[in-house]
């Protein structure tokens, strides 16, 4: 059963937080995009796209530490340093794609909505930008957002992969 449940663990990380990395790390730029070229729909509809990605592997990403939890118990080592770090570090990312990184999302395509032309398709929520920042530093503070969401997810795997203190012979 632990090979099982491990097995899934895996297939999830790999199959829902991947997408959420490479769509929101493409997004301040398929932002920038769009703004520079507000008369091209494709552009924001590649925006909308991206989004989209990002909140619904957002969602099928809470498998991840479900099964995570599944294993770690199988195999007892919910208490080991390695993990509780991995799990401190899991909530983190969450809470800053949740909280900063959706938001921040949604923000700029209300803003690439709001530029659009009149006539030209809508792409996703309509919402005010009148209290967004300007574009340049939201994306800006979008792609710093999204890159230290990466950077904690490859501290992760780096954890589950290395196992200090493990006595399986990976790592020192």
């Amino acid at each position: 059963m632990t090979g099982f449940l491990l097995s899934v663990h895996v297939l999830a990380a790999i199959l829902s937080i991947g997408p959420v990395a490479v769509a929101a790390s493409m997004y301040p730029p398929a932002v920038r995009a769009a703004h520079r070229s507000p008369e091209d729909p494709r552009k924001a509809a590649i925006v909308g796209v991206l989004h989209r990605i990002s909140r619904v592997y957002a969602v099928v990403g809470i498998s991840v530490p479900v099964f995570g939890f599944a294993t770690g118990a199988s195999l007892g080592v919910l208490s080991d340093a390695w993990l509780v770090v991995s799990i401190i570090l899991t909530a983190v990312a969450a809470v800053l794609l949740m909280g900063v990184i959706l938001p921040a999302q949604e923000s700029a395509l209300a803003a690439i909505e709001a530029s659009r032309p009149v006539g030209v398709p809508a792409t996703g929520p309509e919402t005010s930008v009148a209290d967004s920042p300007p574009l340049e530093r939201l994306t800006a503070r979008l792609g710093m957002s999204t890159g230290m969401f990466n950077l904690l997810w490859a501290i992760v795997v780096v954890l589950m992969i290395y196992r200090p203190g493990s006595t399986t012979g990976a790592g020192l």
